[in-house]
């Protein structure tokens, strides 16, 4: 089954993420920023390989400033991957796709 990456803004944090029934990833970005157009994309691949045990979510940091400095996005793109309402693990930069790929597996078999 496959998922789609959803737009989610601070009104719907708690529901979509902190409720969610599996780890989120969490994607921040800006409309303004080269590299979150390079890396957008990436989320769709990572959607689709992790369907069945990661559910991912993209926030525009501009607009939602409560999530950005809940999770202290300092800088965009912003990964931070959320399980049980906890932080997992976090990471900010462009990254290609094996690295991502590579880093999810990572921390979803922490």
């Amino acid at each position: 089954m496959s998922k789609s990456v959803i737009t989610i803004t601070d009104a719907e944090f708690a529901s979509e993420v902190l409720a969610a029934d599996q780890p989120v990833l969490v994607y921040f970005w800006a409309s303004w920023c080269g590299p979150c157009k390079l890396m957008a994309p990436l989320m769709n691949v990572a959607a689709e390989k992790y369907s069945d045990r990661l559910k991912i979510v993209k926030m525009e940091v501009d607009p939602n400033p409560s999530s950005v400095k809940t999770y202290q996005v300092e800088g965009v793109p912003a990964l931070r991957l959320i399980a049980s309402q906890e932080l997992k693990a976090s990471v900010e930069g462009v990254m290609g796709k094996e690295k991502l790929l590579g880093w999810l597996d990572e921390n979803l078999n922490n």
